[in-house]
C-alpha cells in the first residue's frame, strides 16, 4: 500500500536471535521539476530551474518558496497560477505575469538539490549570500518562555506523517502566544520550510515577523537564510545549531534558540526577546 507521503513495506525485523517478517511505514522520497514561465521581450520562455528531491505534497508551496528564498521571485503578486504539468506529479510550474522578470542571476548554482541539503551545489560561497526584501528593522517583541516550551509537544501531535514513519522534518508557525498557525513536513527540512514560506507568500501573508518558527532537527545555516528572507525573528530549533547558523542569526537580528527540551533551552543570538 502506498500513499503519496508513506509507503508500506514489508521488512525483516531482528531482535537478537529473533527475526520477524512485519509491516513498517518509510517516508516517500521523489524528485519534483522546478519549472518557470515568464515573457520577455523577445517573447514567451520556459526554463526548468531545479530538481529537488521531496515527500509529495504541497508542491505549489515548495515550488514558490523555492523560488522566493533563492531571491529568483519577490512576492506573490509577481505568480499568475502555479500547476502541475499535465499529470505529471513530480513537475510544476509557476507562470508569473507579464512583464515580471525572474531575478535568475541572483543564484549562480547547479539547481538539483537532494533532501539533505539544499545548497549543495552553489557555485561560490558568495551565491549562498540572498539579501532578504524585508530589511533587519529595530522592534519590541518579546516571547515568555515558558510560552515554549509546549512547542515540541503541539508539533509531534501535528505530525502525521512522521507518526507514521520516524523518518521526516516538520517546520512549523506558531504566534508570539505559542499557538500553532500551520505545518509542513518533508524528507527534506529545507522543503518544509519552503512549503511553509510558499504558503504564506500565496496567501499574501508575508513578512512572518510576529512568528515563531518551530524546527523540528537541527538549525542549519541555509534554514537561517530562509527564514531571513521571510521576515522571521525568532526561530526555535530542537536540536544543535551550527556555527554558521550562529553567524547569520546575528548578522540578521534573529534570536536563535536551539535544544529545546521541555523546560530548557539555549539562546545564541538576540536574548533580549526571550522573558526569563
Amino acid at each position: 500500500m502506498k500513499n503519496n507521503q508513506a509507503e508500506n513495506i514489508i521488512i525483516k525485523k531482528i531482535n537478537g536471535a529473533e527475526a520477524i517478517e512485519t509491516n513498517d511505514y518509510v517516508a516517500v522520497e521523489e524528485p519534483l521539476e522546478i519549472q518557470l514561465a515568464y515573457s520577455t521581450a523577445t517573447g514567451y520562455m520556459q526554463k526548468n530551474i531545479a530538481v529537488t528531491m521531496r515527500t509529495p505534497g504541497n508542491d505549489e508551496e515548495l515550488a514558490v518558496g523555492f523560488l522566493f528564498t533563492e531571491g529568483i521571485i519577490n512576492n506573490g503578486d509577481s505568480i499568475k497560477e502555479v500547476k502541475h504539468i499535465g499529470s505529471d506529479h513530480n513537475r510544476v510550474i509557476v507562470v508569473l505575469h507579464e512583464n515580471i522578470l525572474p531575478a535568475l542571476n541572483i543564484s549562480d548554482r547547479n539547481f538539483y538539490t537532494t533532501s539533505s541539503c539544499g545548497i549543495c551545489g552553489k557555485a561560490s560561497i558568495d551565491a549562498i549570500q540572498t539579501v532578504s526584501i524585508y530589511k533587519n528593522e529595530p522592534d519590541n517583541m518579546q516571547v515568555n518562555a515558558r510560552s515554549l516550551y509546549s512547542l515540541t509537544d503541539q508539533l509531534r501531535k501535528q505530525q502525521e506523517v512522521f507518526e507514521n514513519t520516524g523518518g521526516i522534518h516538520a517546520c512549523a508557525l506558531f504566534t508570539l502566544n505559542a499557538d500553532l498557525i500551520m505545518l509542513r513536513e518533508d524528507v527534506g527540512r529545507h522543503n518544509a520550510l519552503d512549503k511553509l514560506i510558499g504558503f504564506s507568500m500565496l496567501q499574501r501573508t508575508l513578512p512572518l515577523t510576529d512568528c515563531i518558527l518551530l524546527l523540528s532537527g537541527r538549525a542549519s545555516f541555509e534554514l537561517l537564510q530562509k527564514a531571513t528572507m521571510a521576515g522571521i525573528k525568532i526561530i526555535v530549533a530542537v536540536g544543535a545549531p551550527s556555527s554558521l547558523a550562529v553567524e547569520m542569526a546575528k548578522e540578521s537580528g534573529i534570536t536563535l534558540i536551539g535544544f529545546l527540551r521541555n523546560d530548557r533551552f539555549n539562546i545564541y543570538s538576540e536574548q533580549q526577546r526571550i522573558i526569563l
